[in-house]
């Protein structure tokens, strides 16, 4: 998977699969956590987020454990 680094202060890079719908988050504080059954629009959401964190503390935080 193609990590994307992005401008923000807690992550440092996104990945996602739009095959397997996995969307990997690399955090600034050093830690890689997957995600599993992300639709596109969740990670086109925080690509597109002015804060990624807020968005991935809105959207993603506990909603996509494998």
């Amino acid at each position: 998977m193609e990590m994307i680094r992005v401008r923000s202060s807690a992550i440092s890079s996104v990945g996602y699969d739009p095959d397997s719908m996995h969307m990997k988050i690399r955090f600034t504080s050093g830690g890689t956590y997957t995600y599993c059954r992300v639709p596109q629009y969740i990670f086109d959401g925080l690509l597109s987020a002015s804060s990624k964190g807020s968005y991935f503390d809105r959207h993603i935080r506990d909603r996509f454990q494998c």
